[in-house]
């Protein structure tokens, strides 16, 4: 009896482990898909919370995780449930893979001893473990993923220095080499630095804004504005001073006074300008008296044009500045004390000559031969318009032909003739297509014509 009664321990111990073995499988199987679209979702909201969060701590994070994995078990659980087999089921199962020919269940109920254990069980079943691991595998690896990839925060990103604008870059460069040569008024350069530094200064977000693209534009134009002036003024006063120098016996009065004129003017606006030279050019400037040149020692006067020479080359050498080259800027001054010179030789009279040289209160004239030397056999010639006669390729409202000629007039007399009669009346707003308007136009039609 003894014996009996542990065979049939043995053989319910082997159908629970079965019974929990197929539950077991088939609770896997039916969690496989949800716990992979959770761990889908689970780490791509880790990766949105490490980049937006400056503090990110998995404390919280850990338990809503461990939550929704109970919660996914619980219901891949209620999902499986129909397909569970109790112990007996597994009985059934293991005497039908193992051909006992109903043995067990015979042993169940009474009926005969329970068999021996064989040495070799089979219940039928085989785990598929590709199938079983991928899952979950799978869902491993994407929270791994989630948690292990190196993350740069918003706010780290935000720390970076934006590149500013290549205009601050621009007028901070024509700042520090105007400072280095000492070539204007420190003044003028930390006002412009301090204008950099308010824009600098607003939402990094803001320097390129609308608002903050107009500021520098103005600011740049300013200072474009006055580089130039600056330089023209400088250039302006120092060919005076060479003129003044070289030709001081061979000039006319009206061009010597014209030169003065031209140096004073340089110099005020020099003292009016928002940028002015460095002090100490611009008081050896003022202190000069061009009437008396002669007296002045020339390795002095020469120093000083150097120097004004030198101040203008830096203006036009600076970034921000207008682009002429000291070449082109002195070559249109040579022109403009050329232009001032002719004007006046002459004892006062203006010289007539070739191409006609512009007073004071009209045009500079024309250059003759600009092109080269104009032919005397050159002849314009009549007008003649010119007419084509491939009309294939005119297009609506091309003019094709003009003609002279003459109205036609009827010129017979025309007796007394009756008047017309009016044979209709009116039928006002019953000539308008009223089928194609909107129902709003209709009615205001109709209370129109009441």
């Amino acid at each position: 009896m003894s014996e009996e009664h542990s065979s049939d321990n043995q053989w319910r111990k082997l159908a629970s482990k079965v019974s929990n073995k197929i539950n077991l499988a088939w609770w896997l199987d039916k969690l496989s898909t949800p716990l992979l679209i959770a761990a889908l979702a689970g780490s791509c909201l880790i990766l949105i919370a490490r980049r937006e969060l400056t503090d990110f701590s998995w404390f919280y994070p850990s338990i809503i995780g461990a939550i929704i994995l109970l919660a996914i078990g619980l219901f891949s659980w209620w999902r499986a449930r129909g397909n569970f087999e109790s112990p007996d089921h597994a009985l059934v199962r293991m005497e039908a893979s193992m051909k006992m020919c109903n043995k067990l269940s015979a042993a169940k109920q009474g009926l005969t001893p329970w068999p021996t254990i064989p040495k070799a069980l089979n219940d039928g079943t085989r785990w598929r473990w590709p199938r079983l691991l991928s899952p979950p595998l799978a869902a491993l690896i994407l929270l791994g993923a989630s948690i292990l990839l190196p993350v740069s925060t918003r706010s780290n990103a935000g720390d970076l220095p934006m590149d500013e604008p290549q205009v601050w870059k621009d007028l901070e460069a024509d700042i520090e080499s105007l400072t280095q040569e000492e070539t204007v008024e420190k003044d003028y350069l930390e006002e412009l630095e301090e204008r950099i530094e308010q824009l600098r200064g607003q939402n990094q977000e803001e320097w390129y804004s609308h608002s903050s693209i107009e500021a520098t534009d103005a600011l740049r134009e300013m200072h474009q504005g006055e580089l130039d002036k600056i330089e023209r003024n400088l250039r302006r006063a120092e060919q005076a001073l060479e003129s003044l120098q070289e030709s001081s016996g061979e000039m006319s009065d009206q061009a010597r006074e014209r030169l003065l004129d031209a140096f004073s003017e340089a110099v005020e606006q020099l003292e009016q300008g928002k940028m002015k030279p460095n002090s100490e050019l611009l008081e050896k400037i003022k202190g000069l008296d061009p009437e008396n040149l002669a007296q002045l020692d020339p390795q002095q006067l020469e120093q000083l044009r150097e120097s004004m020479k030198q101040s203008a080359k830096n203006c036009a050498q600076c970034q921000g500045g207008p682009g002429k080259g000291p070449s082109q800027e002195g070559g249109a001054s040579q022109d403009w004390l050329d232009d001032l010179l002719n004007e006046g030789s002459g004892n006062g009279q203006p010289q007539e000559n070739e191409g006609g040289k512009g007073g004071v209160n009209r045009g500079p004239g024309s250059a003759p031969g600009v092109l080269g030397q104009i032919s005397p056999d050159v002849n314009s010639g009549d007008l003649e318009g010119l007419k084509s006669e491939d009309l294939s390729k005119s297009l609506p409202g091309d003019l094709l032909e003009l003609k002279d000629s003459k109205h036609d007039v009827d010129k017979s007399k025309v007796g007394l003739r009756a008047g017309g009669n009016v044979d209709n009346e009116s039928e006002g707003g019953s000539r308008v297509w009223k089928e194609s308007l909107l129902p709003s136009e209709k009615r205001a039609l109709k209370n129109f014509f009441k």
